[in-house]
């Protein structure tokens, strides 16, 4: 695709996390005239609480670009300021869902990068859920952003093939240099104005899967599902926010761990379904096979791989809760 003069289309960039610059740093590579940054408050974090700044504020400081920080997206202030900017095109990456009266402001629309190939897997968490269904294939898909979330008009998708040990950690990555590829693309054709865009039920084939939001009670591994299923579990939430298990001792005694790497075996489960000692690793008893350990955090404690932790934990007749 011949490339545009992008100098001449003001862009407001919104985003937060570190998915979100590499996003803008390829814009401004290809000469984007970023005329605003949109990026969350500074919010107190670590043990003394002191005040953070997301890495898109880092980022867009050290390129001296205009930064804005909302607390409220209606605010009158923030509207007036953002109008101010005369922006022909806002473009949203990994940022809070926007109120009409911002998405709804430049001329040339909003557009939105989601981590999944829409219109499957709307929703905040997309990338785990591919991974935790067992997805062979996924990838990430820029869109107009409309009323309701994640339904808008399809720009442009593009797919990758998912890794049959690879972990959300690592498709992550992945998909944040294609999404960064994919944005420009589609920021290319808007300038050019070759987009109309595809709406989604055009696209749709069957059930519509989602991507909810995850919290940690969600994040309990179920041993007494097949082995397949509790890997793509495991991997699918890791490094973040990890599985987590309860393993059990004869006398009572409990233990919760987070499990951040695993792979299946083909070695059957008995009637005996106690947790123990493999030859490369601990070995969980799931509904059919057992699945390989090799990656743990106990409670309170670091992350270490199973030879550093059977060091200092005997785990002779533990078994899952």
């Amino acid at each position: 695709m011949e490339k545009a003069d992008l100098k001449n289309l003001k862009i407001v960039f919104m985003g937060t996390p570190q998915f979100a610059v590499t996003i803008l740093d390829k814009l401004l590579e290809n000469n984007a005239n970023i005329v605003g940054v949109v990026t969350a408050p500074d919010k107190p974090a670590g043990r003394g609480m002191q005040l953070q700044e997301s890495d898109v504020k880092k980022y867009a400081k050290s390129k001296d670009l205009n930064v804005l920080q909302p607390v409220n997206l209606k605010d009158n202030s923030f509207i007036d300021e953002l109008a101010a900017l005369q922006a022909d095109l806002f473009v949203v990456v990994a940022f809070r869902m926007l109120p009409e009266v911002v998405w709804a402001m430049p001329p040339r629309g909003t557009i939105n990068l989601h981590g999944s190939i829409l219109p499957n897997y709307r929703g905040a968490a997309p990338i785990n859920w591919a991974i935790i269904n067992g997805e062979q294939e996924t990838g990430v898909t820029t869109f107009f952003i409309e009323k309701e979330i994640d339904t808008g008009k399809v720009i442009e998708r593009a797919t990758v093939q998912i890794g049959e040990d690879e972990t959300v950690g690592e498709l992550h990555d992945r998909l944040m240099q294609l999404g960064a590829e994919t944005t420009l693309s589609t920021v290319i054709k808007i300038a050019n104005g070759e987009v109309e865009g595809i709406p989604q039920i055009e696209l749709t084939e069957g059930e519509i899967k989602m991507a909810p939001k995850i919290f940690k009670q969600d994040c309990e591994i179920n041993f007494s599902q097949p082995v397949l299923n509790v890997h793509n579990f495991i991997r699918g939430l890791s490094p973040y926010p990890a599985a987590w298990c309860k393993i059990v001792g004869e006398d009572g005694s409990m233990k919760n761990l987070k499990i951040f790497k695993a792979n299946k075996t083909t070695e059957q489960v008995g009637d005996v379904q106690k947790i123990k000692i493999g030859k490369d690793g601990i070995l969980f008893p799931c509904a059919d096979f057992y699945i390989n350990v090799t990656e743990l955090q106990p409670e309170g404690k670091r992350r270490m791989d199973y030879k550093s932790f059977l060091a200092g934990n005997d785990i002779a007749c533990w078994s899952v809760k």
